[in-house]
């Protein structure tokens, strides 16, 4: 078979068939969709990085951070490279000095500032102990070896730095010049020294300032003292003490005597082995006093202005440099020494750090005593006064300084926003930029101003030890809301501002590269010759070359270096160099934007002034619409946490951490928080009772505030939480409702419906309390009868038929009742547990109760009547056909009362019957609960579908494999639901417990008394059948005193105590008295009576004497009301009976009880022969 072989150059068919078309499509919507993708999750990761949950900004917390400030990688050797190798160990030696300096600056305003700020706080005096302070200063001493090597490299520095410009500028003619330096002036390198003599100047200041540290250091000198009188004591070897001894002396004499800035300036310069001379050195002397002045001349114009940006610390250091240069050369300017004071008429005082302020007239004074000779004592004396009239009138223009700068911080904001959302144009980009420099600069310019006038203001106060007005306060702290909101606009765009700031910066650079190169053609093409020409162009393209690149603080540096000498000869015309210098000034702020404005901004100071935040927080809560300003104040506060952690006195800065943030929450609890939640708690509570006569609540009459703004706040971060006031305030208003719903169940409507008004007005989001809600008809809880039975059973009449108490008597215009259905509910709040222990609480009242009526029945009086009552019923029992006589029971009645009676009227047998009433309504109370809890387990169960057949959860969940605790729920489901349905079936028998608990005690022989209880029975029902009549007709009166209409507890426990109810029951007395058949006897009698009456009626009705007529209606009346009273106890008893089984003596119980025994024995035993191999049944 021939293979067919294709030609190398063959192609596929040219026609298009449109499939690559189509290929090219999905491929695109391919990748379309890949985009959409990757820009909604872009979109999300910049949603969740934008703002923080709480809207606010920490810079150490933040998960990322934009840094702007541009890392030089290049050393200073491979920056600084010119053909002139002179200019460059020349630029290079100083360039070195000044980086030098700045590390040292840093470090100083870091590391040493704070921990000696610091030192001693965090720990109360009441907190301290004794030896605390030693401890401290033991700890803080590595501290102050640190700071010692600081301040002798500081020295070495001041000396080096002097050395290498008295080397440049050489006085002798004869000695060869490094560089030409005529007008070369390098003003940089003095401003440098100038910050350097600043921190020894500010150190020197703070350890002034430091009571605490001084006392310390004394304290623990002393103890040095006493270690070395017993070293062995303390563990210490005497050899190494001398040592440490001479170390702490040079410690003190170094740092502690105020003498760093005089030993700085009081170094020998002067080379002793012929090296540099620098006090003889006049070329030198000139050169150095040029350059303060002209530092000076720059600071003049600008300090105090709105356009200030460092001038302040400049002035410092030109203080500094000045008493330097007089200790040096002493010379002295006496003009320049007066237009030096004369700035104290500007600026009073300067901030050096946090709390520590300068006076620069003091420092003079005090440097240069000679020169403060030459003045008057008036000038020095008006500074001083200048100063009080400057706080004055500080003071009574805060408020319009405030006011002004809220319309300049807002404007500035809008035009931020503006100026940051438009699109940049092309055609217009440098005029953008320009825009938004200018715009980034007036930001900065804002927050110094107002940095400088809050610390200012502050300080002096501080400082003069005058008291502040809480309008200057809260002014102040309106100042501190605005400095944090500028930082937070700044933040907010860092963005935007990240990319404008790299392209302004470039924008700055070109426009100097540009003056640079101008000036540069100019010296080229100048033919004359000379080295000094050749050193200006070096420095030009040195310039040049360096501001080719980023813009870093060593480029930068260099720049202003090169240019020192590149600006002599009239290199560029006046026109030309003054707008050089502002651009480098721009791109000098630019560069350091973020950094600067974060320095401005930081409100360290305020922890030396934390006394002023109640009163801003008061304000915040009178003034409740602008609360949202809480963020920036609370940034503000936390802006101190950095500083605080450089402190190294206590074991570790988390205890000044926790102690700082511990006193900020009790200030903000105490004077917001809680000033909050009661405010809350009390509007709601007279919104819910307007229906109550309370004060006036008009608006327009008292006022009002909106505290709901309260509740719009997003949560502040504060340290390492947030602070949440809508959650606070839910908190509290959760807690205080539950805690008073359980103290008084009753009110639970009136505690819903605050909560659902505290949902709608200020949209708090409430728990449901989920407490078992009392009804309207609650009653008397159950727990406040079981507590004070004794006068519940007193003050409460029992109905048996209703189940009902009612009150005996009250002043208010009603009665209370208390029904099954109270009794239900307060079981149902408690639980059923409540039921055993007010049977056991009964149980304890009965004993007592009883106690009394055995000691009733042993008196000789009662017992001799009774036992003659007995006898005489036995003698005549047989002729009255075995009835009580009625007539006995009413001689027995009337002859108690010659044993004497109470104050109120009443007699022995009246008490008695009160006794056994009581005793009869605690038995009617414990039958009630019994009721109640049947009553409530039927409610409880009713829910169950068949009582009969209950499915057992826990089987079904072990047969589904369900979790451990489903099985435990299941089972406990179990448990609750088997409880209600034995509860509902039978319910505990109470009355059984209480007659098997008293009968063995009341039937032993030593209580043989009590058996003649029976026969006072017909006398006591006689007795409260008379009293029951006569509450009954009080009710018809006006005086109602005594009424009642119903006493059932006397029934209950006679029938109880008299043989078929309880007493009778424990005495087993039953049939003794039914053998009286005493209700017959009564009976018999009524009925007698009434056919008499009857029959009178009928003869008298022909008589017509209307009178006796009527007198016969209302004996009949009486009688019958007698004979239905006597038929109505005789219910009441019989009813009664039935809970007791009065139907069987004790002996009959006894059997059956023992029949019972047998049955269960009989039973057991067959079990046992069933399972043999079944271990023994033990009872």
């Amino acid at each position: 078979m021939a293979v067919e072989t294709l030609s190398p150059d063959w192609e596929f068919d040219r026609v298009d068939d449109g499939s690559q078309k189509i290929h090219a499509e999905v491929q695109l919507k391919n990748y379309g969709k890949f985009l959409e993708e990757y820009t909604s999750q872009l979109r999300r990761i910049e949603d969740a990085l934008d703002d923080s949950i709480g809207d606010v900004w920490d810079f150490n917390l933040d998960p990322i951070a934009l840094k702007l400030l541009p890392y030089e990688q290049s050393s200073l050797l491979e920056l600084i490279k010119t053909e002139n190798k002179v200019l460059n160990k020349v630029i290079t030696v100083y360039a070195a000095l000044c980086c030098e300096i700045k590390k040292l600056k840093y470090e100083a305003e870091t590391k040493f500032y704070n921990g000696l700020l610091f030192y001693g706080e965090g720990a109360t005096n009441a907190s301290m102990v004794e030896g605390d302070c030693q401890i401290q200063m033991g700890r803080f001493i590595s501290f102050l070896q640190e700071l010692s090597c600081f301040v002798t490299r500081c020295y070495e520095v001041v000396m080096n730095v002097v050395h290498q410009l008295a080397a440049l500028y050489i006085s002798n003619k004869i000695a060869p010049k490094i560089i030409e330096t005529t007008g070369v002036h390098f003003q940089t390198m003095y401003e440098h020294l100038g910050e350097l003599l600043t921190v020894l100047l500010t150190l020197d200041e703070i350890i002034d300032n430091h009571i605490t540290l001084k006392d310390h250091w004394t304290m623990y000198k002393r103890l040095l003292k006493s270690v070395h009188h017993n070293p062995s004591k303390f563990g210490i070897q005497e050899e190494k003490l001398k040592p440490f001894e001479k170390f702490l002396l040079k410690l003190e004499g170094q740092l502690l005597d105020g003498m760093i800035f005089q030993a700085c300036i009081e170094q020998q310069f002067d080379s002793l082995n012929g090296g540099v001379s620098v006090s003889k050195n006049s070329t030198f002397a000139e050169e150095f006093a040029h350059s303060i002045r002209s530092i000076f001349a720059n600071v003049e114009a600008k300090l105090g202005e709105p356009s200030e940006i460092d001038q302040r610390d400049k002035y410092v250091g030109i203080c500094g440099l000045f008493v330097l240069h007089f200790q040096i050369f002493r010379t002295i300017d006496k003009k320049f020494y007066k237009s030096l004071l004369d700035i104290c008429k500007k600026v009073p005082a300067i901030t050096l750090t946090a709390n520590i302020i300068w006076f620069p007239d003091s420092f003079l004074i005090q440097k240069i005593p000679a020169a403060a000779k030459l003045l008057d004592r008036k000038s020095l004396q008006a500074i001083k006064i200048h100063r009080d009239t400057f706080l004055q009138q500080k003071a009574q223009s805060l408020t319009k300084d405030v006011q002004s700068y809220y319309v300049f911080v807002s404007s500035w904001m809008m035009k931020m926003e503006s100026i940051l959302s438009k699109e940049q144009r092309m055609d217009k980009f440098a005029e953008d930029l320009t825009n938004r420099c200018n715009v980034f600069i007036q930001g900065f310019l804002y927050a110094y101003s107002i940095s400088t006038i809050i610390k200012t203001t502050m300080n002096l106060y501080m400082s003069m030890q005058k008291p502040m007005t809480k309008t200057s306060v809260k002014a102040l702290c309106r100042l501190v809301e605005l400095l944090k909101a500028i930082e937070h606009m700044f933040y907010r765009r860092s963005m935007v501002v990240a990319d404008s700031v790299s392209h302004i910066t470039q924008h700055l650079q070109h426009q100097a590269l540009h003056s640079i190169s101008v000036a540069k053609k100019r010296v080229i093409s100048d033919k004359k010759y000379s080295e000094q020409r050749l050193d200006v162009l070096s420095a030009l393209v040195l310039a040049e070359n360096t501001l080719n690149g980023p813009s870093t603080k060593q480029r930068r540096l260099i720049v202003s270096l090169a240019l020192s000498v590149g600006t002599q000869m009239k290199t560029f015309k006046d026109e030309e160099l003054f707008p050089l210098q502002v651009v480098m000034k721009k791109l000098d702020l630019i560069s350091e934007l973020r950094e600067r404005v974060q320095t401005q901004c930081d409100c360290c100071f305020l922890y030396w002034h934390r006394a002023v935040f109640p009163i801003y927080l008061d304000d915040v809560y009178e003034n409740a619409v602008d609360a949202a300003r809480l963020h920036y104040m609370f940034s503000a506060l936390r802006d101190c946490v950095p500083a605080m952690m450089h402190a190294r006195h206590l074991e570790s800065y988390e205890i000044l951490l926790d102690c700082y943030d511990k006193e900020i929450m009790e200030i903000l609890n105490e004077h917001l928080l809680d000033k909050l939640c009661k405010e809350i708690e009390k509007d709601l509570r007279l919104s819910v009772h307007t229906h109550l006569k309370l004060d006036d609540r008009n608006p327009f009459k008292v006022g009002m505030k909106d505290l709901a703004l309260f509740f719009s706040l997003n949560p502040i971060r504060f340290f390492n939480r947030f602070i949440d006031i809508r959650a606070y305030v839910t908190h509290y208003l959760d807690k205080t409702f539950y805690n008073l719903t359980t103290v008084a169940l009753h009110d639970w409507a009136t505690y819903s419906e605050m909560r659902n008004l505290a949902t709608q007005r200020y949209g708090l989001v409430m728990t449901e309390a989920h407490l078992p809600s009392q009804t309207l008809e609650q009653g008397l809880d159950v727990l406040e009868i079981m507590r004070n039975i004794h006068i519940f059973v007193s003050r409460y009449l029992y109905n048996l038929n209703n189940q009902i108490f009612i009150e005996r008597t009250s002043n208010n215009k009603h009665l209370n009742t208390i029904n099954i259905r109270h009794i239900a509910n307060s079981i149902r709040t408690h639980g059923t547990g409540i039921m055993n222990t007010t049977v056991n609480f009964t149980y304890q009242f009965l004993k007592k109760k009883f106690y009394i009526f055995s000691q009733f029945m042993y008196d000789e009086h009662i017992k001799s009547r009774l036992i003659k009552d007995i006898r005489f019923f036995r003698e005549i029992k047989d002729q009255n056909d075995h009835k009580y006589p009625f007539d006995r029971a009413e001689k027995f009645n009337r002859g108690i009362r010659k044993l004497g009676i109470t104050p109120e009227g009443q007699s022995y047998l009246d008490q008695f019957r009160q006794l056994i009433s009581q005793i009869g309504n605690a038995m009617g109370y414990v039958r009630m609960i019994r009721s109640g809890g049947l009553h409530c387990s039927s409610n409880a169960i009713r829910f169950v579908p068949d009582l009969e057949d209950i499915v057992n959860f826990e089987e079904l969940v072990k047969e589904e494999g369900l979790a451990e605790e489903t099985l435990k729920a299941a089972r406990h489901l179990d448990s609750v639901l088997s409880d209600h349905t034995r509860n509902s079936a039978e319910g505990t028998e109470y009355f059984k417990m209480l007659v098997d608990v008293f009968a063995p005690e009341f039937r032993r022989p030593k209580n043989i008394h009590l058996r003649n209880f029976y026969i006072i029975v017909p006398p006591l029902t006689l007795n409260f059948v008379e009293h029951s009549i006569s509450c009954k007709e009080k009710l018809n009166k006006k005086n109602k005193i005594g009424a009642a209409f119903t006493d059932d507890g006397f029934a209950m426990v006679f029938l109880m105590a008299a043989g078929v109810a309880y007493i009778l029951k424990l005495l087993d007395q039953y049939r003794e008295f039914d053998s009286l058949h005493w209700f017959q006897s009564v009976r018999e009698k009524y009925l007698k009576e009434i056919r008499a009456v009857a029959k009178q009626q009928n003869v008298q009705s022909a008589s017509q004497d209307e009178k006796l007529l009527q007198t016969m209606n209302l004996t009949q009346k009486r009688l019958d009301v007698y004979l239905q009273e006597f038929e109505l106890l005789y219910f009441s008893l019989s009813s009664a009976r039935i809970f007791f089984r009065a139907d069987k003596t004790a002996a009959e119980e006894n059997q059956e009880k023992k029949e019972k025994e047998e049955e269960t024995k009989t039973s057991n035993g067959d079990l046992s022969d069933s399972a043999v191999s079944a271990d023994p049944v033990v009872k």
